[in-house]
Parts: structure tokens; sequence; C-alpha cells
């Protein structure tokens, strides 16, 4: 396969993943609005803001090493903090690549 079969391959390969990706997202997620995604990107926001919160305050209450039950506590915040963190990434990859479709947007 020459330089230029594969280019042309890997053109096709990315249109039908756009294609596929559009044909099942979109009409299982109706058209978002900015409004729609505020609240998404609002509770990222907030779980970010747990996870930091967690941090200082273990750092008030034990400035040298924290407990095993501390740790644990912040890991589950750190986790909460990811994951919708990723989600959020993934609804604005969908997104930007026109999976979905957004209406208002300026």
């Amino acid at each position: 396969m020459t330089g230029k079969d594969s280019n042309r391959l890997l053109l096709e390969l990315e249109k039908i993943r756009r294609d596929v990706n559009r044909e099942i997202m979109n009409p299982a997620i109706p058209e978002l609005s900015v409004e729609d995604i505020r609240p998404v990107i609002t509770m990222a926001a907030r779980a970010r803001l747990s996870y930091l919160q967690e941090l200082i305050d273990i750092s008030k209450i034990s400035p040298d090493m924290p407990s095993h039950e501390q740790i644990s506590m912040l890991s589950r915040q750190r986790e909460a903090y990811e994951e919708l963190r990723a989600a959020v990434n993934a609804l604005e990859t969908a997104i930007d690549r026109g999976y979905l479709d957004v209406i208002g947007a300026e």
C-alpha cells in the first residue's frame, strides 16, 4: 500500500467514524442549547471545588500527614471531579466533531 493509498484509507475511516458517531448520537440527544450545557459545566466546576476544598481542609487538620480516611475521602472527591471533567470533555468533543447539534451558539 502506498502512502497515497494509506492517506485515502485514513480519510475514508475518518468519514465513517464521523458519520457513524453522528448517526448514533444525534438522534439520542436532542439539540442542545448553551443553557442546556451550562448545568453540566457547573456540575464539573462544583466537583473541582469540592476536591480542592477537601485538600485544603485536610491540610489544616493534618498538615504533616493525612490519615487513611482523609486520603480516601480526597480520592473519592478526585474521582468524581475527574469523571465529570472527562464527561464534559467528551461532550465538547462530540459537539466539536459535529456528532451533536448546538443551537443558539455564537
